[in-house]
């Protein structure tokens, strides 16, 4: 018989005639890379969902024209007399200059998806005596649907109806509640430049956030440009999507280059949100971690154990010809397959947890609890948890090949 073979016999005869042992030291594992696979999907789900709802607002660049500050009459120079100035942001317009050219130029760009121009102002919405402040949004709304899929938010009607309705608008369903009003009902609208617009409701949306759905409106560019006196080219910003929302950053200076104004990304602009998804995923996988170094432990200690009590057959089988490798092989055999074992049951006991929370209804926009099967993580889950009883294993393997037989049978 071969000696690799007898390894695996004598490993194997230890995990059997240790039952209860070898079944908790599994369950360990089991405990542990379940946690880890559910913590992990969650954390996952959730990224995935506050993209997806952030997205549903927020461009992945934005062109803009930044505020100026003033600066002094004269230059400073040693020779001239000094200006004193207190300087504040000038007075000077945020349009951007050719819009519809720097629209093209944009979206030649292979990166691009989608663009859409738009010109936000704050505005009064009226209903007899009712009065509400808001933000009313001019877009061309095909592009801003193609950008943010505003249909997927809406309660009632067509997003797209707004292009074929010139004084329509589209209201969130805080607007809608407050004034009791319907699709198909008109709405009083004032600029803060005095403009009023009686505008037909074309559609409701609805977005979950209470402070949303209150104030926002979508009209016709050429509407908003009217409420604030402005002329049919006067665009403030460029809402821009790209192909990978990750590599916004990329193309900042691309941009900046093309159309000779700023450019931001949407991580940069929603910095504390990233840093707090951030801080968020380190906790929930610390946690894992140490559910399963809490498994490791437990397979360590219990392989410990089986050294202790074993010292004399391992004096034995050292004395009649197997080396200190063989040795470890035996014990981290063991580890391996209780391991495997706790793995196994680790990645089912994982789906049905996965398979139960995302069913889940938790109401809201959110509807059903965000988790889905993510089969990188499960494979992740499975060879961490190999690994951590390997080395939980590998530590008394050690410590039983560096026995000195001769010294057991003097004892």
């Amino acid at each position: 018989m071969k000696i690799k073979s007898v390894n695996t016999d004598i490993a194997l005869t230890h995990i059997l005639s240790q039952k209860k042992q070898t079944l908790v030291a599994a369950l360990g594992v089991t405990i542990g890379i379940s946690i880890f696979i559910f913590l992990n999907s969650l954390v996952q789900g959730f990224s995935r969902y506050s993209d997806e709802s952030l997205f549903k607002s927020v461009p992945h660049l934005r062109v803009y024209k930044e505020d100026e500050m003033s600066t002094p009459l004269l230059p400073d120079t040693s020779n001239s007399t000094p200006v004193l100035i207190n300087p504040k942001i000038s007075n000077l317009s945020k349009n951007l200059i050719n819009p519809k050219q720097l629209l093209e130029i944009i979206k030649d760009q292979s990166y691009v998806v989608a663009a859409s121009p738009k010109v936000s102002l704050s505005v009064f919405y009226k209903s007899g005596n009712s009065q509400i402040n808001g933000v009313a949004n001019g877009v061309m709304i095909a592009e801003e649907n193609a950008m943010f899929n505003l249909q997927s938010s809406m309660v009632e009607g067509n997003v797209l109806d707004l292009q074929f309705t010139t004084e329509g608008i589209i209201i969130g369903v805080g607007i809608a509640d407050q004034f009791n009003i319907l699709s198909g009902d008109f709405l009083t609208v004032v600029s803060v430049d005095g403009i009023i617009k009686n505008l037909k409701v074309i559609g409701i949306f609805e977005t979950g956030s209470a402070t949303v759905d209150k104030t926002k409106s979508y009209i016709n560019l050429n509407v908003a440009q009217q409420m604030i006196q402005e002329s049919p080219s006067y665009v403030t910003d460029i809402y821009v999507n790209t192909r990978d929302p990750d590599m916004a950053p990329a193309y900042v200076d691309d941009l900046e280059s093309i159309t000779h104004y700023q450019a931001e990304d949407w991580q940069t602009a929603n910095a504390a949100a990233q840093a707090g998804g951030a801080m968020r995923n380190i906790i929930l996988l610390s946690i894992s971690v140490a559910v399963l170094l809490v498994g490791g432990f437990g397979i360590y200690n219990i392989l410990n154990m089986t050294v202790s009590q074993k010292i004399n057959e391992i004096a034995i089988l050292k004395a009649t010809g197997f080396r200190g490798k063989d040795v470890i092989k035996i014990f981290l055999q063991q580890a391996i397959i209780i391991g495997t074992l706790g793995g196994i049951m680790g990645l089912i006991l994982g789906a049905i947890i996965v398979t139960i929370m995302k069913n889940v209804y938790v109401g809201g926009n959110i509807k059903y609890f965000p988790i889905q099967f993510e089969p990188d993580i499960f494979l992740y889950g499975f060879l961490f948890g190999l690994a951590v009883t390997a080395v939980a294993g590998y530590i008394p393997a050690k410590n039983a090949a560096n026995i000195d037989p001769v010294q057991i049978f003097r004892k």
